[in-house]
């Protein structure tokens, strides 16, 4: 029958599980070169039982790495033989359609043995912000992205494998920051793997396997729990993601079955992949359909194995949402990130109080620089920035936020230091929130320049990009309005956000990032709320007018009460 727990202790433990992956979290912090990974926080860590089933994650997850690590980490521990690992030994890949679906994110896992005793196995995957290859979206196959790094014994009985780290270096621009953080992610799943064993030193357990049992049966329990209360039905929607210049639009089709307390998700009739680097492995797309599903029934509730037994998705190989190798996939996120805002626009109906409208950061944005400095010493840096988040029923949108991935936006301290670029403005954008009842987040923009004095970079500065909205913007819901779109600018002039840029001394870039969608009619928008955008500097005296039907005194900033009330009247006419 296995051990069984009482509440208390069960909550204690779980408490526990949690606090220790969150400790091999922030031992990255404290160790990883990369400020893609300790101030970005672009990587997530957690630990599985011995079959492979996930039983905790960071608290500061990515969604995209932590729910394709869920499937893929499962996947890999059924195809390694018993009889080939032992303590010690520590495991690496960036295998795409293994994991988390493009090759920057390199995956360290180990496993956790307690008395000479397999007991569960520890993970983590970081988004390496130099993988070599080719550095833009408009690659044509996976073999321009960089290193394929296929399953590979990293350590074998605590012994570094040199010949895989000598192979790393000679195949990316700045070596010494790749290795150093590869050595960070070895060290978070020791933390992890020796804290778990201290936990079941501690509580006299021989593994994890009963207290694993029970956590992820009283997961899958809450989740059907939650999935029953919504009326059975076909729930649809379809979504239209921009391509390259040039190119057609690309469709995705979502069918969402909710049938007693369980969900198929069905993705039949989404376009076919694509000869540039948007396409989207299995693993990554569920991870975000998954996202969608989780925050909509169930999102208080710590992810473990358990949540996602009641989602089964189903997505036709070879197309843009389960691409066949060796598809391009460096810009996965491009078109992976709105497959969650297009499960909320199917469930709308069915849950309008548990849905938001679409963001600005939807997809985020990635900036990828490299080039030499002035002495010519090699520089590389990644930077993800968001925009407005969609309104939902209960709030505002928040402005400047990376949604559904869950990243943080870079510091320009930070960013000027990695860098020899100058920033020379960050604000919020005035109007950019989608008008609503409840107002979209505003977007965000980020001026740069390429200094051109005796400390200027050799040309060229090198500047790949991963982003988008700039040919639709983010949809409003229930009668909100659309945030406004993003913009790409070279010198005050329209540049190619989709490909690889080249800059030289003196250019100025502009980028501006998408605001989000609104939610319900601008016309029902608390007035004193109006007043207070407008008094922020977040809604012009004109859109306010225009959009909510508010009149405000230029000279004192202050609501004409009467003539609003007018105009509202005949606007709602």
């Amino acid at each position: 029958m296995g051990q069984k727990f009482d509440p208390i202790t069960l909550e204690i433990l779980w408490r526990r599980l949690i606090s220790i992956v969150d400790e091999a979290d922030s031992t990255v912090a404290r160790t990883a070169f990369s400020s893609l990974l300790r101030d970005a926080h672009d990587y997530t860590c957690m630990f599985t039982d011995r079959k492979g089933r996930e039983l905790a994650q960071g608290s500061f997850a990515t969604p995209g790495q932590s729910g394709a690590m869920a499937l893929g980490i499962k996947n890999l521990v059924k195809k390694l033989p018993a009889d080939s690992f032992g303590p010690g030994d520590v495991y690496i890949t960036n295998d795409p359609w293994a994991l988390a679906g493009h090759l920057n994110d390199i995956c360290v896992m180990s496993p956790i043995f307690h008395k000479d005793k397999l007991i569960g196995w520890t993970a983590c995957v970081f988004h390496h912000s130099d993988i070599g290859g080719r550095v833009s979206s408009d690659n044509h196959d996976v073999f321009e992205d960089g290193l394929f790094i296929p399953l590979v014994k990293l350590e074998e009985g605590g012994v570094l494998n040199q010949a895989v780290i000598d192979m790393i270096q000679w195949n990316v621009r700045t070596p010494e920051e790749v290795t150093g953080d590869i050595r960070s992610q070895i060290a978070a799943n020791h933390v992890c793997a020796e804290k778990i064993c201290q936990m079941l030193d501690e509580y006299e357990l021989e593994g994890l396997d009963d207290l694993a049992e029970e956590i992820i049966s009283r997961t899958e329990r809450s989740m059907r729990n939650a999935i029953e209360k919504v009326p059975d039905g076909l729930y649809k929607a379809e979504g239209i993601v921009e391509q390259m210049e040039g190119k057609g639009d690309i469709v995705i089709k979502v069918a969402v079955n909710v049938e007693g307390n369980g969900i198929t998700v069905d993705l039949a009739g989404s376009s076919p992949q694509v000869d540039w680097g948007g396409n989207v492995v299995y693993n990554f797309t569920y991870a975000y359909v998954f996202m969608g599903m989780k925050s909509m029934f169930d999102p208080d509730i710590p992810n473990n194995d358990g949540c996602a037994e009641p989602i089964a998705m189903t997505a036709p190989e070879g197309s843009v949402i389960n691409c066949k190798f060796p598809a391009a996939v460096a810009a996965r996120m491009q078109i992976g990130h709105f497959l969650t805002e297009i499960i909320y626009r199917a469930m709308a109906s069915a849950l309008p109080d548990r849905v938001i409208a679409g963001s600005g950061g939807t997809p985020a944005t990635m900036n990828v620089f490299y080039g030499k400095r002035h002495d010519a010493t090699p520089w590389h840096a990644v930077i993800i920035r968001g925009g407005g988040m969609g309104a939902s029923a209960r709030n505002d949108g928040y402005y400047d936020y990376i949604f559904p991935a869950n990243g943080a936006n870079t510091p320009v301290e930070i960013f000027e230091s990695d860098t020899p670029l100058i920033v020379e403005k960050r604000e919020l954008l005035m109007d950019s929130g989608g008008p609503g009842e409840k107002m979209g987040g505003l977007g965000r923009r980020v001026v740069f320049r390429v200094p051109d004095d005796e400390y200027a970079p050799i040309p060229p500065v090198n500047l790949g990009i991963q982003s988008g909205r700039y040919r639709y913007p983010p949809e409003g819901l229930f009668g909100g309005k659309d945030g406004a779109k993003a913009q790409f600018l070279i010198n005050d002039k329209d540049g190619n956000p989709y490909g690889l840029t080249r800059l030289g001394p003196g250019d100025v870039v502009t980028m501006d990032a998408a605001g989000g969608g609104g939610y319900g009619d601008p016309l029902e928008r608390d007035m004193a709320l109006v007043e207070r955008d407008v008094a922020d500097g977040y809604v012009s005296i004109h859109m306010a007018k225009k959009e909510y039907g508010v009149v405000i005194n230029p000279e004192t900033l202050e609501i004409d009460a009467d003539v609003s009330g007018k105009l509202r009247a005949s606007l709602k006419k």
